[in-house]
């Protein structure tokens, strides 16, 4: 499975704060990353028995960014990805690169207050790394007032002319 977000960072060492799941953006399959709308049932379960155990959200991993395949992912992320296995679960993880385009996408959405804004910070991203996800965002929400609330993005990550 490829996973992205906040937990996905923690996997990798480039955050530590708090974060309340995994988010699976959709299953791998040799160099494709495929939608996922569900868990296979098996690891569904463990997932279900893992959280009574633990008393935290059943939806600790879950499927909710799988929209980001609708448009697809940044070109080469399956490549990027990091592999890590435990036992019979292998997850291919964003790498940083990726993890900066998918978090401008949702901190231009949520706000400059949001985690993701956050997350951005503590990656922090180059000038050119914010420029190539900003093209990159646009191809998924390329409505005029995306484009204002993304320039405002980059203005307030420190891209001077708040332009891509």
């Amino acid at each position: 499975m490829y996973a992205v977000g906040g937990g996905a960072l923690q996997l990798l060492g480039l955050i530590t704060r708090p974060t309340r799941d995994i988010d699976i953006a959709g299953r791998v399959e040799g160099d494709r990353i495929l939608p996922m709308a569900t868990l296979p049932p098996p690891l569904a379960q463990a997932i279900e028995d893992t959280a009574r155990v633990f008393r935290i959200s059943p939806q600790w991993v879950n499927t909710g960014p799988r929209s980001l395949l609708d448009l697809g992912l940044p070109n080469g992320a399956i490549d990027r990805a990091h592999r890590r296995q435990w036992g019979g679960l292998v997850l291919k993880i964003a790498d940083r690169r990726d993890q900066i385009f998918f978090k401008l996408y949702a901190a231009t959405d949520q706000g400059p207050r949001s985690k993701h804004f956050e997350d951005l910070r503590r990656l922090q991203p180059t000038t050119a790394e914010l420029r190539d996800a900003a093209a990159w965002a646009q191809t998924h929400d390329p409505s005029e007032g995306f484009g204002a609330e993304l320039r405002a993005a980059l203005h307030d990550l420190g891209v001077a002319d708040g332009k891509r």
